[in-house]
């Protein structure tokens, strides 16, 4: 019994994470290909085939891209960036999904340095990502600090702390390894190098 026992909890940690990636995958794909997919599936009905909603959103932000740097169409872009940029609630919204979108693909990417924190009057870590180091730009006596977001294990929800510059530690970890060290609750750990940047 114990031997079956212990081959069903080996089958469960084979087979449950490979399910779990397929299922979210396919549940990000379907969301994707919906997008413009919905709306070809009327015109098309039986010869709709999946994917090319998927494909057609992304040749259609490629082109919106490429637009994007033309004279006209680019002055007519940061004339709609302009305005969502004054109209009240909306500008919030904007600047929060514009600004999250730029940390992530934007030439200078958020979350690149991996950072260890004192808690203040102790001598526990946490493991952070440096979101910005020009935190003067927000308010003009942090010119001293970084903003460093600490991410909650198990969760997507996470904290960001402005901390004096002396007290962050720069390690030498992928920003991958540590997030996913941080989201198994250390349970997932890669070996990187640790070292300082003053």
């Amino acid at each position: 019994m114990k031997r079956i026992l212990q081959n069903f909890i080996k089958g469960l940690l084979t087979i449950v994470p490979i399910i779990l990636v397929i299922y979210v995958v396919f549940k990000i794909f379907m969301v994707l290909d919906g997008l413009l997919g919905n709306y070809l599936k009327p015109y098309l009905k039986d010869d709709y085939i999946p994917g090319i909603g998927l494909l057609l959103t992304f040749i259609s932000i490629t082109i919106l891209g490429w637009l994007s740097t033309k004279v006209f169409t680019g002055t007519l872009f940061r004339m709609i960036d302009r305005l969502l940029e004054k109209i009240p609630l909306v500008k919030t919204i904007y600047s929060v999904i514009k600004d999250t979108f730029h940390s992530f693909l934007g030439e200078k990417k958020s979350f690149s340095k991996v950072a260890i924190v004192t808690i203040p009057g102790t001598e526990v870590k946490t493991i952070g990502f440096i979101t910005t180091e020009d935190v003067q730009g927000f308010y003009d006596p942090l010119k001293d600090y970084v903003a460093v977001y600490v991410q909650q294990t198990f969760q997507i929800a996470g904290i960001t702390l402005l901390i004096p510059k002396e007290q962050v530690e720069v390690i030498d970890v992928k920003p991958e390894d540590a997030m996913k060290f941080v989201l198994s609750g250390g349970m997932t750990s890669s070996q990187g190098e640790k070292s300082l940047d003053s």
